[in-house]
């Protein structure tokens, strides 16, 4: 009897260390393309305008079919979510390997976000309902988020290597056999689930108008500068992204069981957690889009060192976050809501000051080491804030919308951002003679990055405000039979 109960434990450890990989898979995705970003705006001549569309793309289609991803899962099983999800993310992993054009590494990056956004909620439900709730459920989950916030910190290196060594399409090609591994291992060894729910309705149009618009508005704030507010194009798809949101907002008013209840906002600490996320991000995701540039073509370093330089990030933010608990205890979590986007904001403002000829130590890492302080603090604080005050039967919900706000608002941020760098840049070139030299497009390009890491430290301001002028200190309801009076009571 005790080998029985021993093997089922050890069974649900490989289970953890399985759905684990998984979700490294879709962190290292986001962060390990930045450093092969050079590589590939070479390989195929792209502008740092439609390069940066390889992050937004991944990043939209993930964080816009988040919430969908979660309830398909509730609503089809656990598992075929997460077979599906895995291997269609495998398959687009593949083809962004063998594109051979930036639209082709575009369109398939936007089908890995979507394969991610069922595969990492499935997933993460799977852990739920393995472990018991209490202490072999909290260290689950502790493995688990160590494995997400480290395939950020992997990711640059790991990019790094197999860009320099390899070439850039192995950072797509290495998820090839790793899902093959996981879908074989998970048909063996993960349990079916069959759905509870009597009524299978998902909010498709609610997710499809949500990404459709948030890529229409992405696309206009990215060509815009470029090709001219008045442009009949631009006008055209700024007027179809507006229908799109109007219609989300509308949708999921009447929709029975929306993709993202709009009653939730009414709790002050979740629309003004989604809010500071959504600046943070918005500044955020320029750094290694940036700093990669920045590194690689003005300093001229290897792929492999700028992987090493970025390590300080992560190292600063484990050392700040585990620490961060302790002061959560003394202040509350609002005052470090308050404090941590202004040590971002100027971790940002000091790598505004880049020059030419810069240095990793002097120009660099010390805006880093602000930055990594900054995010810290604040991921740990922001997550109490976001599920503060909220019902326990709704923690899920908000968890979730946590997560889309961080994916889009670097979607939009990241555009935002690039629009400035490169409206700035051409401006430099037009205002300054001999703009085809060498030496004036790099003085052009470096000015333009000043500015967007300006704008960028911007953003840390406005999400201090919204910690100061929205964010409540508030015990989470336990009670889930009276949640419309929770919510007006919090919303008052």
């Amino acid at each position: 009897m005790a080998s029985v109960i021993n093997s089922k434990q050890t069974n649900h450890w490989i289970i953890l260390i399985l759905l684990a990989l998984a979700q490294f898979m879709v962190v290292l995705d986001i962060s390990i393309v930045n450093v092969a970003l050079p590589s590939i705006q070479r390989a195929f001549s792209l502008s740092n305008t439609n390069l940066q569309w390889i992050i937004t793309a991944y990043t939209l289609a993930f964080g816009g079919f988040l919430l969908l991803g979660g309830r398909n899962a509730d609503y089809f099983g656990r598992r075929l979510t997460f077979l599906a999800g895995i291997t269609v993310f495998s398959l687009a992993s593949l083809g962004t390997g063998l594109s051979q054009s930036g639209t082709m590494i575009i369109v398939f990056r936007a089908i890995q976000g979507l394969a991610a956004a069922y595969m990492s909620p499935a997933a993460l439900s799977i852990v739920l309902v393995t472990y018991r709730e209490g202490q072999e459920r909290n260290v689950a989950l502790s493995v688990w988020g160590a494995v997400a916030s480290g395939g950020a910190a992997v990711g640059v290196l790991l990019g790094g290597i197999i860009t320099q060594y390899l070439s850039w399409r192995w950072n797509f090609f290495i998820n090839v056999p790793v899902g093959i591994f996981i879908i074989i291992t998970s048909l063996r060894i993960l349990d079916k689930h069959k759905t509870e729910a009597d009524q299978k309705s998902l909010d498709l149009p609610g997710a499809i108008s949500a990404t459709g618009g948030l890529m229409a508005l992405v696309y206009v704030l990215t060509e815009g500068p470029t090709v001219g507010w008045g442009s009949p194009r631009i006008l055209i798809i700024l007027a179809l992204s507006i229908i799109l949101l109007t219609f989300f907002i509308i949708n999921e008013r009447r929709a029975r069981i929306p993709i993202m209840p709009l009653h939730i906002f009414r709790i002050r600490n979740v629309s003004g957690a989604d809010g500071l996320m959504l600046f943070m991000a918005a500044g955020l995701f320029s750094v290694f889009f940036f700093t990669t540039l920045y590194l690689q073509n003005i300093l001229h370093y290897s792929p492999v060192k700028t992987g090493l330089d970025f390590l300080i990030l992560p190292i600063v933010i484990a050392l700040v976050a585990t620490n961060v608990p302790r002061l959560i205890k003394l202040v509350g979590h609002k005052p470090i809501l308050v404090v941590a986007p202004l040590l971002v904001s100027g971790g940002l403002f000091w790598t505004s000051h880049i020059p030419v000829h810069g240095s990793y130590w002097g120009n660099v890492a010390p805006g880093l080491v602000l930055m990594g302080m900054g995010m810290g603090a604040l991921f740990v604080s922001i997550t109490i804030a976001a599920t503060s005050g909220v019902p326990h039967h709704e923690a899920g919900l908000a968890s979730g919308l946590l997560n889309t706000a961080q994916q889009i608002g670097g979607a939009i941020g990241l555009a935002v951002l690039t629009g400035v760098l490169t409206s700035t840049t051409a401006h430099y070139l037009q205002t300054h003679a001999h703009a085809g030299s060498a030496q004036v497009i790099t003085a052009a390009t470096v000015h333009g990055f000043q500015n967007g890491y300006l704008v960028a430290s911007s953003f840390g301001v406005f999400a201090s405000l919204l910690a100061i002028f929205v964010i409540r200190i508030q015990k989470a309801k336990s009670d889930p039979s009276h949640p419309q009076t929770e919510i007006e009571a919090l919303s008052m």
